[in-house]
């Protein structure tokens, strides 16, 4: 199945199938979900979500979409512009997914504090410096 990228400032109220609705504004994307259950996919387009790249052959986000929500469990990739179907996972694996998904983000905060902690001290050791 393939799947084209539309670049629009707000999302619409209906999505077209095989479309990949991108808010670059707000940061995130949306499609209908592939298995043809109906729903609505929301991926967030951040540096602790889903990253959005793309070519000459079409839109991909990263890491792949699970809709463990949903009924469908639908699980797959969307790559250069096709959707390419994963296993279905079990509860034991959605869950150890969650956990390193919470893992990840923290990490990434925590990173990102100790940049800033780390850059308010620089400017205070200047600061203390300029009146030695």
């Amino acid at each position: 199945m393939k799947i084209e990228i539309q670049y629009i400032r707000y999302m619409p109220k209906e999505l077209r199938s095989g479309v990949l609705y991108v808010s670059k504004e707000f940061n995130t994307a949306a499609h209908l979900c592939p298995c043809g259950c109906g729903a609505k996919i929301r991926t967030p387009l951040t540096a602790t979500e889903w990253v959005l790249s793309v070519s000459e052959r079409g839109p991909s986000l990263k890491p792949s979409i699970g809709n463990w929500q949903l009924p469908c469990q639908s699980h797959y990739w969307i790559t250069n512009g096709e959707i390419l179907w994963s296993t279905k996972w079990t509860s034991a694996q959605i869950a150890n997914g969650r956990k390193q998904e919470d893992l990840r983000r923290k990490a990434y905060f925590d990173r990102d504090q100790n940049k800033q902690r780390s850059t308010l001290e620089s400017l205070w050791n200047r600061l203390k410096n300029l009146f030695r």
